[in-house]
């Protein structure tokens, strides 16, 4: 039987917790790579998108590009338009290319949410030059935030990988010998010591219906935000793992309360006597699991 946070025909939202130590869980490109941050209280920031390709990565480890469970947004880069002229082409409508109507629209568009996963549970704007239409998702995603504020390091570091050709030692024609040109170069590395971040996110039963994501696809969310961290592993992002996985189901699938409300019954603090937090065990996870309105349920899927 399917577990009531993976009933699609249900209002859910839910609370991530997930820290790193010695890492970049997610570069600024405007402040060379440097660890995102808020600059009036300088907490750390990781975007939705970094979460959600995340996910999508996961997703696709899992499947391996199986019906249903293949991945729109792909970091290798396939042209968008490609996937949209295969819509097209599957539905018979390949001659409606360059004038489709709204049926054509409408047709090649439900063919992107029934074999597209992260089409199905995040949206996707695909007007660009083939037009199969606009899909708003069912599973959207708030900023993290680092529940403290965090200090951004950036350490010089040396490299042997001498990037021109010009620069590299080379061999003397007169002597014989390997002239002196150039042993190393400059690197850096931005990493945070440790920060705890919080995500919110909210799943709608009416988009989901819309785009047809089934109690599968949601169990499959929520075990891809469990574990998406084994799959990311890079030097650069140190150890990141999941913390806390908070899941509210609702009855009602308008929702039998607010979700800022349900979200305040989740509580983080450091512990007695820490004033700079090191790790997970320097926090206290409070959660007040009594007198919940009517109709929603408490899920602790991880924490």
């Amino acid at each position: 039987m399917s577990k009531i946070y993976e009933d699609p025909k249900k209002r859910h939202d839910f609370v991530l917790l997930f820290d790193v130590s010695d890492g970049n869980p997610n570069g600024d490109p405007d402040a060379g790579n440097l660890p995102r941050v808020d600059p009036e209280n300088m907490h750390g920031i990781v975007t939705d998108v970094c979460i959600k390709r995340k996910v999508r990565d996961y997703v696709q480890l899992k499947k391996n590009d199986e019906n249903r469970y293949r991945i729109y947004v792909q970091r290798k880069g396939i042209a968008l338009n490609t996937l949209h002229k295969e819509a097209y082409e599957k539905t018979g409508r390949e001659d409606k290319i360059t004038k489709p109507s709204s049926e054509d629209i409408e047709a090649t568009r439900k063919y992107m949410c029934e074999n597209f996963y992260d089409i199905r549970m995040f949206g996707a704007v695909m007007t660009t030059g083939v037009n199969c239409g606009q899909v708003r998702g069912p599973v959207q995603l708030t900023f993290g935030r680092s529940a403290d504020p965090i200090v951004p390091i950036d350490l010089s570091i040396t490299r042997v990988a001498i990037t021109r050709p010009e620069d590299a030692a080379k061999v003397s024609a007169e002597t014989g010998e390997e002239e002196e040109v150039k042993r190393t170069e400059m690197g850096r590395k931005p990493f945070v010591p440790y920060a705890l971040y919080i995500s919110k996110g909210f799943f709608s039963p009416s988009l989901a219906e819309d785009t047809g994501v089934t109690t599968e696809d949601l169990a499959l969310f929520w075990e891809a935000l469990q574990n998406m961290w084994e799959q990311d592993r890079s030097a650069s992002r140190g150890m990141m793992a999941c913390r806390g996985l908070y899941v509210f189901s609702h009855e009602n699938g308008l929702g039998n309360a607010h979700a800022h409300e349900l979200f305040s019954r989740i509580k983080i603090n450091r512990k007695p006597g820490i004033d700079i937090p090191r790790s997970f065990s320097d926090y206290e996870i409070l959660i007040n699991e009594e007198g919940l309105p009517a109709g929603v349920t408490l899920t602790r899927i991880v924490g």
